[in-house]
């Protein structure tokens, strides 16, 4: 059994530790949608100090994250679509349009030994939590089909489609075979 909290400005040490220094995550620090400009995925320093900026200085946290016991096992980001300006330019997200109170769920990062154990789905409850707790009508992601493609751990940075059916998101749009859309109504 995990714990979900918002990942504030208190939190900024855990997250850090959690992402670490090896792997994708460890080069992106979930900056890829973030991104106005050309992405550089190999420029780790900028990026991690970007997601500390952004970490340390949001009134509103940028997602949650996964303890077992004191140890930080995961992280969803989760934010207002607008938050994301690659989401504009990106063909699997450009079949839907940003509106108000549409957030998006981008990323997730869970501990290896944590995998396959329900982390993901915790993470995703908790990010749902938090949009709805300041204000999102509706929650948006970009998941992998992997009934239509394989993925391996690093390709399943969003979750897998199978992640949202059974947290109850709607697919919206198919822009790819193996890309779906789905978003979850807050208002019902």
């Amino acid at each position: 059994m995990v714990t979900i909290v918002d990942a504030d400005a208190r939190r900024w040490d855990d997250l850090a530790e959690l992402i670490g220094e090896r792997g994708d995550p460890s080069r992106c620090w979930c900056q890829y949608y973030r991104s106005p400009d050309r992405y550089e995925h190999g420029d780790r320093d900028r990026n991690r100090a970007a997601m500390r900026q952004q970490v340390t200085t949001a009134t509103v946290p940028h997602g949650v994250l996964a303890y077992d016991g004191e140890r930080p096992v995961g992280w969803c980001a989760v934010a207002p679509r607008g938050d994301y300006p690659r989401l504009e330019r990106m063909q699997g997200a450009r079949a839907t349009s940003d509106e108000d109170g549409l957030w998006s769920v981008t990323c997730f990062v869970v501990r290896v030994g944590h995998r396959r154990q329900g982390v993901a789905t915790q993470l995703l409850r908790g990010a749902v939590d938090l949009a709805r707790r300041h204000g999102a009508r509706i929650v948006e992601a970009y998941p992998i089909d992997t009934s239509r493609r394989p993925a391996g751990a690093a390709s399943l940075y969003q979750g897998p489609l199978s992640l949202y059916r059974r947290a109850g998101f709607v697919e919206v749009a198919r822009p790819t075979e193996s890309r779906a859309i789905v978003r979850l109504d807050l208002s019902r």
